[in-house]
């Protein structure tokens, strides 16, 4: 199952597990192997689940309890030694995965207490690192649910000390998978389960030494950035992506990425005119605009088209992927622990007609994560045949713009925020001043409009961007 991730037969694969779980005992002997035979090694695993789920028609409310009870949830079936390691994990997906599917009272009514206790029970450092990080991730899910938040809150508040705050200080550990843990935790306080008096992260964080950060104004819907802005992660089945404060527009320039996990992500640079299309798997890559490597299956990606490279390993964590621009030159180099693939020319032939400068750029697949140095430490591999600048020696950010708020914070922001009559229909920022040919719909912008292909409004193909006077 895993294979079709990368294989040329994936659709066809895809075609008939649908087939099979377009009935309710078809859905449930699907769910119930990849339980079984997903295996822990492999970093594809977790989101091998989350394909199948995205793919397979969406399951009633009753499959779901069936499921719930065929795995006969409970707290004591989760610390007893019935499961092995790789059952306990597989199974906090699927319910994060059916939790992400289902919302509002089909959520509530999955979200036993029997479904809870088993999730809550792995909030222990005693257990596998891997399992407690997919059943927190599973909490997340059911909590994007009112109802569901309220009560996995209130449990919480039950506990002498919360778990999530002893979980949260592993956001820095060693450990790469305890790391992702710490990471969530940490996310999970500031956004979904909030505790009186407890700081939010961002307010204690140290920012002095950081000038560049993941911009959290340029990012798609989903994905996750730490209070300090160098690292990102995603969760959710789309393809998340986000660009940096920074742009660079001549000269030599190098960044630096720790990878946290050895999933696909695709990581490198992009332009303004790169399309964050996450729900349709476009990210950093897969247009004309931007150029990435993803170094677990050992591809550079440009216009959506994959060169393979043979010269590398697949990356693991803790490995340093290196990007390095050279705008003199005319060219990218991507390395991995110091070692060089060749330099890559394409992209400046697009980017020299519309005069678009750089910025770091990544895209993630699902349970994917890094983090990023744009120079405020030494790098681990830097270049040695030329000199380079890094992003944090030039940037400049005031503290308002170091500030990654939680986004509630945003989306309140969002809401209480009156729009003008006038605006684009997509940003909703600036004005509305052009018209999409040969459809003739208005409501658009001229930045937004030069990055549609298809009319929002009747999917039709967009010939021509009339701006309006």
């Amino acid at each position: 199952m895993i294979a079709m991730l990368g294989d040329e037969e994936s659709p066809v694969l895809l075609v008939k597990l649908h087939v099979i779980a377009d009935k309710e005992e078809g859905w449930l002997q699907v769910v119930s192997s990849m339980v079984n035979v997903i295996p822990l090694d492999n970093p594809l695993g977790p989101s091998a689940i989350t394909i199948v789920f995205d793919d397979c028609p969406l399951p009633s409310r009753d499959s779901v309890i069936k499921l719930t009870k065929l795995f006969r949830l409970s707290r004591q079936r989760a610390l007893s030694n019935a499961l092995d390691v790789k059952m306990k994990r597989n199974m906090c997906v699927v319910l994060g995965c059916i939790a992400e599917k289902l919302a509002g009272p089909n959520s509530v009514a999955v979200l036993t207490e029997e479904t809870l206790d088993f999730l809550l029970a792995f909030l222990d450092t005693n257990f596998e690192p891997c399992i407690v990080l997919f059943a927190l991730i599973a909490l997340e899910k059911f909590a994007h649910t009112t109802e569901n938040k309220l009560v996995i809150r209130s449990r919480f508040d039950k506990e002498d000390v919360n778990p999530l705050l002893k979980l949260e200080k592993l956001a820095n550990n060693e450990d790469y998978v305890w790391r992702q843990v710490g990471f969530c935790a940490q996310w999970a306080l500031d956004n979904l389960f909030v505790i009186e008096n407890r700081p939010l992260s961002y307010e204690t964080v140290d920012m002095t030494p950081i000038n560049v950060i993941l911009n959290s104004h340029d990012v798609s819907e989903y994905l996750k950035i730490s209070c300090n802005g160098l690292e990102a992660r995603c969760d959710s089945y789309s393809f998340e992506s986000v660009r940096c404060t920074f742009q660079v527009d001549n000269g030599c320039w190098y960044y630096e990425v720790t990878i946290v996990t050895p999933g696909v992500m695709q990581i490198g640079w992009a332009t303004k005119n790169s399309h964050f299309l996450n729900h349709e798997g476009y990210g950093i890559g897969d247009d004309l605009y931007s150029l990435s490597y993803d170094g677990c299956r050992k591809l550079i990606w440009y216009k959506a088209k994959p060169a393979s490279v043979q010269d590398l390993p697949e990356w693991q964590p803790g490995d340093i992927l290196g990007c390095l621009i050279d705008l003199n030159t005319r060219e990218a180099i991507f390395s991995l622990n110091g070692r060089c693939l060749t330099p890559c020319t394409e992209i400046f032939e697009t980017t020299r007609c519309c005069k678009q400068g750089f910025f770091a750029a990544a895209s993630f697949m699902a349970f994917q994560q890094c983090r990023f140095n744009f120079g405020h430490l030494p790098f681990s591999f830097p270049p040695t045949d030329r000199p380079f600048m890094a992003f944090n020696d030039y940037a400049r950010l005031t503290d308002e713009e170091k500030k990654v708020l939680p986004r509630r914070y945003y989306l309140e922001k969002v809401r209480n925020a009156s729009i003008p009559e006038n605006a684009c229909t997509l940003c909703y920022d600036a004005v509305a001043d052009c018209t999409l040919e040969p459809c003739f719909h208005k409501g658009f912008c001229s930045k937004c409009a030069a990055q549609l292909r298809e009319c929002p409004l009747c999917r039709a193909p967009i010939l021509n961007v009339k701006r309006d006077i």
